[in-house]
């Protein structure tokens, strides 16, 4: 066999390797394109598909509210209380921080009772206040969302007695 057929063989062999390579790569590339989306899609849809923890517990201390609050609205428009009864918010908000209104905070705020929560993007905060005055309150978020004015963002407390 001659020199020249030698060098085209290896010549050949090693175009060969090339495409393989360049194959290869093309490849992982493609596999790490389609990790990534897949992973923003989990990331930004997770709150969407997360369990509902909205609520009234009492329990012998204090009546617990799990309200969940997102770019829609607060999941519960009305929350009945008894007159000197304690009542602690849990409020979770369903939004992450790249919503440009608000930045994913959500707000259970009433203003005649003192009460204001703030939780922050794909979390959860609480407070605590004692039902001191019977009537109808509107508690709202007034951080996003429209604020006071959006209807889905304000709902009722009434304490009765």
């Amino acid at each position: 066999m001659s020199s020249s057929m030698a060098r085209k063989r290896a010549r050949v062999r090693q175009d060969a390797r090339t495409r393989q390579t360049k194959q290869f790569l093309r490849i992982g590339a493609f596999t790490a394109v389609v990790t990534l989306v897949i992973a923003a899609v989990v990331y930004f849809l997770a709150p969407v598909f997360a369990p509902k923890e909205s609520g009234i517990t009492a329990t012998a201390n204090a009546k617990i509210v799990n309200i969940q609050a997102a770019m829609d609205g607060f999941d519960m428009q009305e929350i009945r209380v008894k007159l000197g009864e304690t009542v602690k918010v849990n409020l979770r908000s369903l939004d992450n921080e790249h919503h440009t209104d608000g930045g994913g905070q959500h707000q259970f705020a009433i203003e005649e009772l003192g009460v204001n929560v703030v939780a922050q993007p794909l979390s959860v905060a609480s407070g605590t206040f004692v039902a001191s005055n019977a009537g109808t309150y509107t508690y709202y978020c007034d951080i996003c969302c429209g604020g006071k004015a959006n209807p889905t963002m304000n709902g009722k407390l009434i304490v009765e007695s």
